[in-house]
């Protein structure tokens, strides 16, 4: 059976202390470079997704191989809203990714641009953020509340979102490309403290491109 191929979005803490950031600093000479874990095989996420480890594997490989090896392995700050990385809004490149068991480890180097200055900022402040991958595929239903994405899912890259640390912390946007400002004042009230950080970094994000 075909299925169509749809922009995949999903999220994993990234775990990063200040201290580690601190850290990162003096020993690379000013540049930024902190390993975390950028995505899990095998187990449904706060999506209701699963992405088949043999596919993640072949994709991280495919990733190191080309976008890695090449130095072009780029990602974006906060919610990406189309299947291309938009250059003015890139705050990073992954520099190694591996698996450890069911987990993809990301080695990743925030960069000296306007949206990079962002989240170095963010992360020395303790605010916890999420990394979220961003591919192609298209997804198959196992049951009433999970998909497994197919085979034909293609790793765009992994960019840095607001996200709680905790399932359902905060209200998602109906759809993956909703503006956080499109959420219902009842739901807002809702929302937890990284919540309003994701509406702080689009207010950050908007005042640079005016």
């Amino acid at each position: 059976m075909g299925y169509n191929k749809q922009l995949l979005v999903d999220y994993t803490l990234f775990d990063v202390s200040p201290q580690m950031i601190a850290e990162a600093e003096s020993k690379n000479n000013g540049r930024v470079i902190v390993k975390g874990v950028l995505q899990r095989a095998g187990s449904k996420n706060q999506n209701g997704r699963v992405y088949p480890k043999d596919i993640l594997m072949r994709e991280v490989a495919n990733y190191k191989k080309i976008q890695i090896a090449e130095k072009r392995a780029l990602g974006e700050l906060d919610h990406p809203e189309s299947s291309v990385v938009n250059l003015s809004n890139v705050s990073h490149n992954i520099i190694d990714a591996y698996f450890q068991g069911d987990d993809v480890i990301g080695k990743v180097e925030i960069l000296d641009t306007p949206a990079g200055k962002i989240l170095k900022e963010l992360l020395k402040a303790g605010i916890k953020l999420g990394i979220s991958s961003r591919g192609l595929g298209s997804v198959e239903q196992v049951n009433e509340d999970t998909v497994k994405v197919g085979q034909d899912f293609e790793l765009i890259c992994w960019d840095f979102v607001s996200n709680p640390s905790t399932h359902g912390a905060f209200m998602k946007p109906s759809s993956i490309t909703e503006s956080i400002n499109k959420i219902e004042v009842s739901e807002w009230e809702q929302c937890d403290k990284y919540c309003k950080v994701n509406s702080i970094i689009l207010e950050m994000l908007t005042d640079m491109e005016n």
